[in-house]
């Protein structure tokens, strides 16, 4: 998964989901709080798979990620027009109210509030990713 798609959601929480992300997602996926104020979106065998990670570690390092993550899920399936409804406690979480930005993300996508993703990228100067990069070995 890879790209960066611009829509609107609706009144009723409904936002079109883009046709390559669903084709790499499947029938229906997973969309829980993500980190910095975003929506992770995982394929329902990627959720289960990240669920599993969680689940292997002790209790007592795991229970703040099971409650944020777990807690928040939900599964969307899309409709005929490709839309997923995103529950009330999501949108509130990210920040969603209109304009909305879906990135692909190799194994998962994401879902921004346009405006959040638009300050997020404003920080990334070609000077903190070639940091990012170096710090990686790359």
């Amino acid at each position: 998964m890879r790209g960066e798609f611009r829509h609107n959601i609706d009144a009723k929480g409904r936002l079109i989901f883009p046709a390559r992300l669903r084709d790499s997602l499947g029938e229906s996926f997973i969309v829980a709080k993500g980190l910095d104020n975003c929506l992770f979106v995982y394929s329902s065998r990627a959720w289960a798979e990240f669920e599993e990670m969680i689940r292997r570690q002790p209790l007592a390092k795991s229970r703040k990620m099971q409650r944020f993550f777990c807690a928040s899920a939900a599964e969307c399936e899309p409709d005929a027009q490709g839309r997923i409804l995103i529950p009330q406690n999501l949108r509130d979480y990210a920040g969603i109210t209109k304009d909305v930005t879906i990135i692909g993300l190799q194994g998962r996508a994401e879902i921004w509030d346009t405006d959040r993703w638009n300050d997020y990228n404003s920080d990334m100067t070609s000077d903190v990713i070639a940091e990012a990069m170096e710090d990686m070995g790359v």
